[in-house]
């Protein structure tokens, strides 16, 4: 079965310092024409932070597109200061955010965050033996952020009251769940 649309033409819609939107005509595969809105993104970056006494570092931050603060694992937008390098990235987001500095990181995954209307493509690392940072860098205006370490136990009491519903931290919660059962059966 053929699933491939065809672009027959592309318009802007919106070009801003996060997204860019377009409008897509599409042919699809039976012939007939139909339109996609797509949000563009720069690409992403999520860590799990872990602590030397095995707790995960989640920033609390306010999100205007759902009106309330959210629990979160550090993570930002690749933008021109990374260059394209996804590492460079996670150091400054791990400066930036919760103003440490991990002497080991390991990349885990990568997975597109809502491919119905989003190209962005988000990399998940874990960060280990954190330090704090010598210099800090500039938090993004208006990034207003509560940080604090929580255990495996918080965190799943967290997810299952709702507190936790952001994605990419409930993917690192139990990324780290699993994390633990591995080290506990070694």
């Amino acid at each position: 079965m053929k699933m491939e649309e065809r672009v027959i033409s592309t318009e802007k819609i919106y070009d801003g310092a996060i997204i860019n939107v377009e409008r897509e005509t599409v042919e699809l595969p039976d012939g007939h024409q139909s339109y996609r809105e797509i949000v563009r993104h720069a690409g992403a970056v999520a860590v799990l932070a872990i602590t030397d006494d095995n707790k995960v570092i989640l920033v609390k931050q306010w999100r205007s597109p759902i009106a309330k603060p959210t629990l979160e694992i550090p993570a930002g937008k690749l933008d021109d200061r990374d260059n394209g390098d996804a590492l460079h990235a996670v150091n400054r987001e791990l400066n930036e955010e919760i103003r440490l500095q991990a002497t080991q990181l390991k990349k885990v995954t990568g997975f597109y965050s809502s491919v119905g209307f989003s190209d962005e493509y988000m990399t998940l690392y874990v960060a280990k033996d954190l330090k704090p940072v010598a210099d800090e860098l500039p938090r993004d205006p208006g990034e207003d952020l509560n940080v604090k370490a929580y255990s495996l136990d918080e965190l799943k009491a967290l997810m299952a009251t709702g507190e936790i519903e952001d994605a990419k931290t409930t993917m690192a919660v139990w990324y780290f769940e699993l994390m633990q059962l591995k080290q506990a059966q070694d």
